[in-house]
C-alpha cells in the first residue's frame, strides 16, 4: 500500500511538473525501503522528461535496469524519445536491440519517437529501417507516426517516397488532418513541385479535409519562394471567401513578397492599402518587402512613406529592413540618396556613418576593416553578406572603385563570400550566385586581374574558363546573368552563355588568351 500512495503522490507531481519534489519522494522511498515498482520507475522518467531532464530520465532509467524490474512501453518509448532528443542515435539503438532481445513488444509510439529521430538527422536509410520494422512485427501506423515520417521524409529531402508514404496512409483508410498535409506540401515547396502540390490542393477541396491558416500559409508561401502569382491570387480570394480562414498578416506579408518579386509594384501597393485598413496587425516583414519594391521601381517617396508609416505603427526596424534601406540606396542617385538615408539613419545610425566614412579619402584600409567588422558583429548572420553586397554596389555607383574592391576583400577575409574561385587542371571558374551586380563586377575584375598575372608569368593554364551567375524562376533571378552578358559584350570578351550548363559563361582557353593580351592590362591592373 505505501507504493501505491507514492505512485499515486508522484504521479499528481509529474502533471504539475514538479520535479524536484517528485525526486525528493523517490529518494524517500529508497531511503525508507519501500519498494519502487514499474510504474513508480516510469513516473519518475516520463517526469523528468516532460521537464526537459534528460541526464535524470536517463539516470534514473540505468537505476530501474539494476534492479532487474523490465520496463513497461511506456517507459520505453521515454527513455528512447530522450536518447534521441540528445542526438544519442547509437543508444537508441542499441536500446532498442536490447529490449527487443528481453521480449519487450515496441508500439506506435516508438516507432514515431524513431522516426522524428532519423528525420532529424536527415537519415533516409534509418527512416527506411523504421517502417521495416513496423511492417515486420505488424503495427498498423496510426496517424501520428505517419505524419512523423512525412516530417523525416522532407528532412530528409525525399519527396517521392513521402508521397508514396501518404499513398499508403490513404490506402490504409486513415484520413490527413492538417499536420498531414501541411507537412506534404512543405516538402513539395522545397523540391520545388508545384505541381504536385496543387494537384493535392484540388485533392484536399474535393475530399473536404480540414484546412487552416497554416496550410493556406504555407501554400502561399511556396507559391511567394517559386513565383506562382496566379495561383496564388486564387488561394488568396478562397482565404478572404473563406469564414474560419480570413487572411492575417502573414497571408498579406506572402502575397507582398510575390508582387515584389515580380516587379508588380501597383498590385503591391493596392495590396498594402488594403493590408492597413484590414486590422491585421502589421509585421516587419510586410514593410520589408514593400520598401524594396518600391526601391526598384526607383519609387523613393513612397520608400519615405512606408517607413515612416512603420515607425507610426510602433513596428521596430530589423537588420534585414536595415538591409533592405540598403539596397533602396544602391537605386537611388545622389539626388535621391538624401531622403532614403534619412530612413536608414533612424532604423541603423552605424550603417550611416560607415557609409560616410567609405567617402572619406583619408579613411585607411584597417579603419574600414575595423568599423565593418563592427557592423558585422551586430548583426544577425543572415545579413552579413547582403550588406557587404550593397555597400559594395553603392561604392561602385559613386565611383568608388577602390572601396569597392577594399570591402570585397574584407568580405572574402570575414568568410561572407566562399568558393568564389576554383582551380583545377582543366577549368577555372568564377562563382558569382551570392553576389549582386556590383560585387559581381568587382570580383569579375579580381578575377580578371588573377588571369593577366598568371598568362604574364606563363602559368599553365586550364582549357576552360567558365562563370557562374545561376538560374531562378524569378523575373528578377535573371539579373545578374542579363547584367554580366551585357559588360562581357562591352568588353569585347569570348565568354558566351553555355547551351550544356544553365546559369553558366563559357569560354576556351585560346580565345581567352587572345583577349587578355588585347586588353589594356596596366589600367585593369591599377583599378583592380
Amino acid at each position: 500500500m505505501d507504493t501505491i500512495f507514492y505512485n499515486v503522490m508522484m504521479k499528481s507531481l509529474r502533471n504539475g511538473k514538479q520535479w524536484e519534489v517528485l525526486e525528493e519522494l523517490a529518494m524517500e522511498m529508497i531511503e525508507k525501503g519501500i519498494q519502487l515498482d514499474n510504474v513508480s520507475y516510469s513516473t519518475i522518467i516520463t517526469c523528468a522528461k516532460r521537464c526537459n531532464f534528460f541526464d535524470k530520465a536517463i539516470e534514473w532509467f540505468e537505476r530501474m535496469y539494476r534492479t532487474g524490474l523490465m520496463p513497461d512501453e511506456v517507459t520505453y518509448s521515454a527513455i528512447l524519445d530522450v536518447y534521441a532528443k540528445l542526438g544519442k542515435t547509437e543508444e537508441v539503438l542499441s536500446l532498442y536491440d536490447r529490449a527487443r532481445a528481453d521480449g519487450w513488444e515496441p508500439d506506435a509510439v516508438t516507432f514515431s519517437v524513431l522516426g522524428k529521430m532519423y528525420g532529424e538527422i536527415g537519415d533516409y536509410d534509418g527512416i527506411q529501417y523504421v517502417l521495416q520494422e513496423m511492417r515486420g512485427i505488424g503495427i498498423k501506423p496510426n496517424l501520428i507516426v505517419y505524419n512523423t515520417l512525412l516530417e523525416a521524409m522532407g528532412k530528409a529531402g525525399k519527396p517521392g517516397l513521402a508521397r508514396s508514404l501518404f499513398d499508403e496512409m490513404i490506402r490504409s483508410g486513415l484520413q490527413p488532418n492538417v499536420i498531414t498535409l501541411t507537412a506534404l506540401i512543405k516538402i513539395y515547396g522545397k523540391a520545388r513541385w508545384a505541381r504536385d502540390a496543387f494537384e493535392l490542393w484540388e485533392e484536399i477541396k474535393s475530399n473536404n479535409w480540414p484546412v487552416d491558416f497554416i496550410l493556406y500559409n504555407t501554400l502561399l508561401s511556396m507559391c511567394a519562394d517559386l513565383g506562382r502569382e496566379e495561383e496564388a491570387e486564387k488561394l488568396f480570394d478562397d482565404m478572404k471567401k473563406s469564414e474560419l480562414c480570413k487572411p492575417d498578416s502573414w497571408s498579406y506579408t506572402a502575397m507582398l513578397n510575390i508582387y515584389c518579386n515580380g516587379g508588380e509594384v501597383e498590385k503591391a501597393h493596392e495590396l498594402f492599402r488594403e493590408m492597413l485598413g484590414s486590422g491585421n496587425k502589421l509585421n516587419v516583414m510586410s514593410f520589408t518587402c514593400l520598401i524594396q519594391c518600391y526601391g526598384r521601381a526607383k519609387r523613393f517617396d513612397d520608400v519615405v512613406e512606408v517607413f515612416n508609416i512603420m515607425v507610426e505603427r510602433g513596428v521596430r526596424p530589423d537588420d534585414r529592413l536595415c538591409g533592405c534601406l540598403l539596397s533602396v540606396l544602391t537605386f537611388s542617385k545622389n539626388g535621391e540618396f538624401g531622403s532614403v538615408l534619412i530612413c536608414l539613419e533612424k532604423a541603423n545610425r552605424r550603417l550611416v556613418h560607415f557609409i560616410d566614412i567609405l567617402d572619406k579619402e583619408e579613411a585607411t584600409l584597417d579603419m574600414v576593416k575595423e568599423k565593418f567588422r563592427e557592423i558585422l558583429n551586430e548583426s544577425v548572420v543572415e545579413v552579413r553578406r547582403p550588406y557587404c553586397n550593397c555597400l559594395i554596389d553603392i561604392c561602385c555607383n559613386r565611383g568608388l572603385t577602390k572601396r569597392a574592391h577594399e570591402l570585397l576583400y574584407l568580405g572574402n577575409l570575414f568568410g561572407l563570400y566562399s568558393n568564389l574561385n576554383t582551380k583545377t587542371e582543366m577549368e577555372w571558374s568564377l562563382n558569382l550566385r551570392s553576389l549582386s551586380v556590383g560585387a559581381a563586377f568587382t570580383a569579375f575584375e579580381e578575377w580578371l586581374r588573377a588571369l593577366i598575372e598568371g598568362i604574364e608569368h606563363n602559368e599553365r593554364l586550364p582549357t576552360c574558363f567558365a562563370i557562374h551567375t545561376g538560374v531562378g524562376g524569378r523575373k528578377l533571378s535573371q539579373g545578374l546573368a542579363d547584367s554580366l552578358s551585357l559588360h562581357l559584350k562591352k568588353m569585347g570578351s569570348p565568354f558566351q552563355q553555355s547551351e550544356e550548363r544553365a546559369g553558366w559563361f563559357v569560354a576556351a582557353r585560346e580565345e581567352v588568351v587572345l583577349w587578355v593580351r588585347s586588353l589594356d592590362s596596366k589600367s585593369l591592373l591599377a583599378t583592380a
